[in-house]
């Protein structure tokens, strides 16, 4: 099936990662910043790409958890996901590493543990990082 577009989200960054950042309907409007430990100055207030990445990644996430679970008629509260994402040195440039920390309430671990593998397969932000950067899945 070809890709059927339903939504495009449309934001500009600007002066890369000590810059600032914003949706064109301006709900996110944000200062970046280079934090500490990478060496920038972690100016307070401000976010950086892999905040915004690991609070996209654990949203969506949580609906692909619900989306897979309502499709198969299990009944779940709303899931809650923990999303790590480490920025690092990789083969002469830069890389990204994830853990999804995934609970699911009043479901046995067993039955979690399938949903949530099985969301990793229709997650959009899953797909888009299979086979680029390592992936980590954990049932809480």
């Amino acid at each position: 099936m070809a890709f059927q577009p339903l939504y495009t989200a449309v934001a500009t960054a600007t002066a890369g990662r000590d810059g600032h950042a914003k949706t064109s309907d301006g709900v996110v409007d944000v200062n970046l910043s280079v934090p500490k430990a990478m060496g920038g100055p972690g100016k307070p207030g401000a976010t950086n790409p892999e905040q915004l990445f690991a609070v996209g990644y654990a949203a969506c996430f949580g609906g692909a958890v619900k989306f897979v679970a309502g499709q198969q008629k299990i009944p779940i509260k709303d899931p809650a996901v923990t999303s790590h994402v480490t920025f690092g040195t990789s083969d002469g440039g830069f890389g990204l590493a994830v853990e999804l920390q995934v609970h699911i309430p009043d479901l046995d671990r067993a039955q979690a543990e399938k949903l949530v593998h099985e969301a990793h397969q229709v997650c959009p932000y899953s797909k888009a990082t299979r086979n680029n950067i390592d992936v980590k899945l954990s049932v809480v």
